[in-house]
């Protein structure tokens, strides 16, 4: 009887709402896989400058050390053949590109382990994020603590002024004075949000 070799790649997927430690799980499976000396090429998008230009960090302070990019492709520029693994964070700001990029990635043997919000602060699905949970073979989902009943929070509160954002706001505010709670869905508020069948929870 013949038996197929295990071929190595494939794609996991860390999910959340903010300070769900998204970023502080992928840092870990990163530096995990340093102790068995794999070779890791670390990715983040140029939007994300909050805390550092050149590193990934989470809210805790743990840091690695990252290519930043503006376009999906220039991930593929980067990667030799001595990767073992890829690591992208915050993939959901990427367009539907990272998806053949990380598709293309794992078909080559790579290990792929991307990190981003599920939902944006609508509480809708967030970019390219469902596509990439539904081609990836493994998916954790993080969740945080309410802010308001501490309950588990799976969704991001945007708040403008110290207010709710309204559903019109765009999905990336650039320049806004804003902040972000972690909320569960009952304590989530979204002004003029469409309703289900009609009606809306918390809107005005």
């Amino acid at each position: 009887m013949m038996y197929h070799q295990y071929q190595e790649g494939y794609i996991e997927v860390i999910v959340g709402c903010m300070f769900a430690g998204k970023t502080e799980e992928l840092i870990r499976r990163i530096n995990t896989l340093k102790f068995a000396n794999k070779n890791i090429a670390v990715f983040k998008p140029e939007i994300d400058n909050r805390y550092s230009d050149n590193e990934v960090v989470s809210h805790a302070g743990t840091r690695v050390h990252s290519y930043v990019i503006k376009d999906a492709r220039e991930i593929l520029d980067i990667v030799t053949p001595e990767i073992d693994v890829v690591a992208i964070d915050e993939v959901q700001f990427f367009d539907d590109e990272i998806l053949k990029v990380c598709e293309y990635l794992a078909l080559n043997g790579k290990r792929v382990m991307a990190a981003g919000l599920d939902m944006d602060f609508r509480g809708e699905a967030f970019g390219v994020i469902p596509k990439l949970m539904t081609t990836a073979e493994f998916v954790t989902k993080l969740t945080a603590v309410c802010t308001v009943c501490g309950g588990p929070a799976t969704r991001s509160q945007r708040l403008v002024n110290g207010e709710p954002a309204s559903y019109d706001d765009p999905i990336v505010m650039v320049g806004a004075s804003e902040a972000y709670e972690a909320r569960c869905r009952h304590d989530h508020i979204v002004y003029n949000k469409p309703g289900i069948n009609g009606y809306s929870k918390g809107g005005k």
